[in-house]
């Protein structure tokens, strides 16, 4: 009787069984295809970042633009270009990008150097306007780079900062080599050309003349600002695709968007700092900028720019900007 009633189970647990491995089996597939879609939707984001389109490269378009927002602009660069005081130069990466930049020596012999660093999807063009300032209003040398995948600049994606480092070393190596040996230098970044300004300030391989920093409206980590722009453009959380997109980065460009993180940095800057925001900024929040200027450990200045909109402080007061800058180069003693 015992037997027959385990062999009337029988049934039972065989449709247990194969219910069993069905469940398996579904929830292995499903787990495949949502790996595979986080993954396909991690490459999606890293590209739509990282390599965002043309924009960088139009330098002809960005000379109409800059133009038509300060009027002059190119006939001003045009005339040094005509007396031979405008120049091109290269140098190539040390992993063999070829990197492009512009520079012009100051009106008069000067030891004073501004380094000045473009934003993103921008080029050295972008920077135009604060060259023009540190030229002719401050009396200073200049030298402008095309960062990676932009302008004149070789390179397949956007480094955010974080790649820029080690090429903005390169060029301050060679600063010396146009300007004079006693160069004095101040690095002037603008968005993410900020961000990599912050980040250069933390590195013990820069050499002794760069002296001083500026930083124009800087995000505080690229996984930060990436969050919000996810979360305002898509409408989604940072987990699990933001991970898995860094994560990503890593495997194909060989960093992590949390290394990218000038906050952490900051804190070991070697030089004064000069932090201008904008209040009105909401694509990299004001708040960030104030929360790097808590972190630097000084000397430091700030000038919070009442209304104005990201990257917009010198065109909405370029007279108050070039004073602050000046008054800021000069109480350092560059």
């Amino acid at each position: 009787l015992y037997l027959r009633f385990l062999t009337s189970l029988r049934p039972l647990f065989l449709m247990k069984k194969t219910l069993l491995k069905r469940t398996l089996l579904v929830s292995a597939l499903t787990v495949m295809l949502l790996g595979a879609g986080l993954t396909a939707a991690s490459w999606y984001l890293l590209d739509y970042a990282l390599r965002p389109g043309n924009r960088g490269f139009d330098t002809e378009r960005a000379w109409h633009e800059m133009d038509s927002v300060y009027p002059g602009l190119r006939a001003w660069h045009d005339s040094l270009s005509r007396a031979g005081a405008w120049h091109d130069t290269t140098l190539t990466a040390l992993d063999g990008t070829s990197l492009h930049a512009f520079y012009s020596p100051a009106p008069h012999p000067t030891r004073r150097t501004a380094l000045l660093v473009h934003g993103y999807t921008d080029c050295g063009v972008r920077m135009t306007h604060l060259a023009r300032m540190y030229r002719e209003e401050l009396a200073m040398n200049i030298l402008v780079p095309d960062l990676r995948h932009a302008g004149a600049s070789g390179g397949d994606h956007i480094g955010m900062g974080w790649e820029d480092v080690d090429d903005l070393l390169l060029w301050s190596y060679m600063l010396p080599d146009i300007f004079g040996d006693s160069v004095s230098v101040v690095v002037h970044g603008v968005s993410m050309g900020a961000a990599a300004t912050m980040m250069l300030s933390a590195s013990p391989d820069q050499p002794s003349y760069i002296q001083m920093y500026v930083e124009d409206c800087g995000f505080t980590g690229v996984y930060e600002q990436f969050r919000k722009e996810l979360r305002e453009q898509f409408s989604l959380p940072a987990f699990p695709l933001l991970p898995c997109a860094s994560e990503l980065c890593r495997l194909r460009f060989g960093w992590k968007f949390e290394e990218a993180s000038p906050l952490k940095l900051i804190r070991k800057s070697r030089g004064p700092m000069l932090f201008i925001h904008g209040t009105a900024d909401t694509y990299v929040p004001f708040s960030m900028g104030e929360e790097l200027f808590e972190a630097h450990p000084g000397p430091k200045a700030r000038w919070w720019v009442d209304d104005a909109t990201h990257a917009r402080s010198y065109q909405k007061d370029p007279k108050g900007y070039a004073r602050i800058v000046g008054n800021f180069l000069r109480n350092e003693r560059l």
